[in-house]
């Protein structure tokens, strides 16, 4: 049963740890820490405008923040004195790299821009040049296949013409021939 007793007590010591929040003092201030939720308590120490806190808990009743220090003392600070996050102190350093980071990005990438429109505009000049070409070319291709019907045609007439010619002058020799004189053939009687 001791057990079951003593839980209570360490959730009850360890939810401030839990539940605390980065935050920081305001950038334009300095301000004095209190022993309680108000100006009415004792100030123990003074914080400087930037200073990196935890903050514990916010009485609105008050209008006072509980805050854990970088030396892990507690103490009270006015709510309006102290913000959540991380201070200009420290965010202006990083935003300056991301500054100089998307710079750097801008101007790689504005070189890429460059390359690739001039990598366009020779594309361009080469599409430009092999489009004439491939027009050339279609029109060789057309005068060729008109010299390839006219050749065939002309030389099926050659072949009419030869075959015709030829078929002529078998029938002219095939009548002429029975008309040319025979020569006699000569006999030898040696045997």
């Amino acid at each position: 049963m001791k057990k079951y007793s003593l839980l209570p007590l360490i959730l009850f010591c360890v939810s401030p740890l839990v539940l605390a929040q980065p935050g920081h003092i305001a950038d334009d201030a300095t301000v004095y820490v209190h022993n309680g939720p108000s100006n009415q308590y004792r100030i123990i120490t003074r914080i400087a405008s930037g200073t990196p806190v935890e903050i514990l808990e916010r009485n609105n009743n008050t209008k006072y923040t509980h805050i854990r220090m970088d030396n892990g003392r507690d103490g009270w600070v006015e709510s309006a004195a102290v913000d959540p996050g991380d201070s200009l102190a420290v965010r202006l350093p990083k935003l300056q790299q991301s500054l100089e980071q998307s710079q750097s990005t801008v101007s790689q990438q504005a070189e890429q821009i460059e390359q690739l429109q001039s990598e366009s505009a020779t594309l361009k000049s080469s599409n430009e040049t092999l489009s004439s070409e491939v027009q050339k070319l279609n029109s060789r291709i057309k005068e060729l296949q008109f010299q390839i019907d006219t050749t065939d045609e002309t030389n099926l007439m050659r072949w009419f013409t030869y075959g015709g010619l030829v078929a002529l002058g078998g029938v002219f020799f095939g009548l002429i021939l029975p008309y040319l004189p025979r020569r006699k053939k000569r006999r030898d009687d040696w045997f």
